[in-house]
């Protein structure tokens, strides 16, 4: 009877352990096999460290491949705080080289953080700083190699190219529509290091950042200068405020050159004023059109065939008078008795106002249309000008407005409106 019940014990106690064996086997088969790639990964989170690796930001050309925004390479700091083995000595050190505050840069070496990068006084150093701060040999220091957004020409087409930040991220102009495009992808140095930020002897592995994509612009770079070398002549003989200018293919559409004054340089955005550096004005600006604004007048009437420009004429006396405003032509007295092709070489406002009286607000308002006004462009800008509106109340009625396009010279009756 004694050794059957230790024969059920042992065969119970042998269950057991089976069972237990099996439990461990599972276990050690979901550890290795199912949830490996979960472990590692955390595993890899707790031990591994990136030093950041920043990508070349894309290049932008002229439409002959001359680069109007490049890169130039220059150095950052970062920290490792848990490989500074002196701390007191290390932030009195770069401190003195950075000429910051001992406080601020002994918070840096001392932060809680596995990687800490010194900003803004630790970007973008000179090779004279980080000469100095390489010659120091510190432990958990380091000198990483950042681009430097480089415009070779300084001021030349600033309003449109823009600027970037300190981080290489576009904030005005082309930089920052095409930001996406232009932005890299981070590579990294990857090393792994224990609890205490103590190198573990396995290997790195480097990841090589991911350049930006490179642009190329319809602008031609002589033309560009040419443009903004007669702005600036421009500038120095009436001692205006403000100059700008458009040089466009019209077959095409294509911006050939385009600059504005005032202008700014990039590189140093934070010397200028906001309304420098945000004002792209042939975008934005808002300005009459003028007498170039007959070309649209005269095409709507010869379309619809309500002038002859040999055979019909027309008399200028200097002054119409339409509804109750009087509209004087540019030469004082008029021209007298001219043919509508007169008209149009004299560029006679009389003579214009009565070819808008002809076609009348509604068919004139259709051809404004027709010729796009009112629309935008598409240009790849921000804050382009759209739409035209009529200051009714201090031109008396909209009658008056539609004359007024013949004229072409009241500032009251048009402006464009952003």
């Amino acid at each position: 009877m004694f050794v059957k019940k230790m024969n059920e014990r042992m065969k119970l106690v042998l269950v057991i352990i089976l069972f237990l064996f099996i439990v461990i086997i599972i276990k050690v088969f979901y550890i290795q096999v199912i949830s490996y790639d979960k472990l590692n990964s955390s595993a890899n989170s707790l031990w591994s460290r990136n030093l950041p690796l920043e990508a070349n930001r894309g290049i932008i050309y002229d439409i002959d491949g001359e680069v109007l925004a490049g890169n130039i390479t220059t150095t950052s700091l970062i920290l490792i705080p848990n490989q500074i083995v002196d701390k007191e000595h290390t932030a009195q050190e770069l401190a003195r080289i950075l000429d910051v505050s001992y406080d601020d840069m002994y918070n840096h070496v001392s932060k809680k953080t596995s990687i800490e990068r010194v900003h803004p006084e630790g970007r973008r150093l000179s090779n004279d700083i980080a000469d100095q701060i390489n010659d120091l040999n510190l432990s958990g220091v380091y000198l990483v190699k950042e681009a430097k957004r480089n415009y070779p020409y300084d001021t030349l087409l600033s309003n449109t190219l823009g600027f970037v930040g300190i981080d290489n991220q576009g904030l005005s102009g082309l930089e920052l529509i095409y930001d996406d495009y232009l932005t890299g992808i981070y590579g990294a140095i990857k090393y792994y290091s224990d609890a205490k930020g103590n190198t573990l002897n396995l290997s790195q592995v480097y990841e090589k950042p991911q350049d930006g994509i490179n642009i190329t612009l319809t602008v031609d770079y002589e033309l560009q200068e040419a443009l903004e070398r007669e702005l600036d002549n421009a500038m120095t003989m009436y001692s205006a405020d403000q100059a700008f200018g458009i040089a466009m293919n019209p077959n095409t559409g294509e911006i050939l050159a385009i600059a504005s004054r005032p202008d700014f340089s990039p590189s140093n955005y934070q010397d200028y004023s906001i309304e420098d550096i945000n004002r792209n004005l042939p975008i934005w600006m808002t300005y009459e059109p003028g007498s170039t604004f007959k070309i649209i007048s005269l095409a709507a009437a010869l379309e619809e065939d309500l002038i002859d420009l040999e055979e019909d004429h027309f008399y200028d006396s200097g002054v119409v008078t339409v509804e109750s405003a009087k509209l004087h032509c540019w030469k004082h007295g008029g021209h007298g008795e001219q043919t509508y092709l007169q008209v149009v070489e004299n560029s006679c406002n009389t003579g214009f106002v009565n070819i808008g009286l002809k076609l009348g607000k509604e068919k004139l308002f259709n051809y404004i249309d027709l010729f796009g006004f009112g629309k935008k462009t598409g240009i790849e800008l921000s804050g382009e000008a759209q739409g035209i509106i009529f200051d009714v109340d201090k031109i008396g009625d909209l009658e008056t407005a539609t004359t007024a396009f013949g004229q072409g010279v009241s500032v009251t009756a048009i402006h464009l409106v952003v």
